[in-house]
């Protein structure tokens, strides 16, 4: 069983900058997949960005590239998305999510693809 407790979140004027993180309780961690979703309020949750096994491969949404960065720390059990330039259209729950296996392909984009969720924390950018 896996546990994921994301912390990070809040508010922030446009522009602003948040870096969430995502700290695993659990053995398949370091040899997991890690995406990032959200969900803003009538919205369906969306992939955010996503990261291999390792750190070395990462893929994001088109609208946040440039602008965020994932990464991971496997001693620390912990995965992070940097937010920079944040808009308001960023606004939404933020929610880590585990899939086991090592590498990034087309199933990193689903939600549905995924084995464990986090609880969500709240991003709010004002305008």
């Amino acid at each position: 069983q896996v546990q994921l407790v994301e912390s990070g979140g809040g508010l922030v004027q446009a522009g602003g900058s948040l870096r969430l993180s995502c700290a695993a309780r659990g053995r398949t961690f370091s040899s997991s997949v890690m995406g990032w979703f959200r969900q803003a309020p009538g919205k369906e949750r969306e992939f955010v960005a996503g990261i291999n096994w390792s750190g070395t491969n990462t893929y994001y949404v088109d609208d946040v590239k440039g602008r965020f960065t994932v990464s991971r720390d496997n001693v620390k059990n912990t995965v992070y998305l940097q937010m920079n330039s944040l808009k308001p259209e960023d606004t939404a729950v933020y929610y880590c999510a585990l899939q086991r296996t090592l590498r990034l392909d087309s199933r990193t984009y689903i939600p549905t693809q995924y084995d464990y969720w986090g609880q969500g924390t709240q991003v709010t950018v004002s305008s």
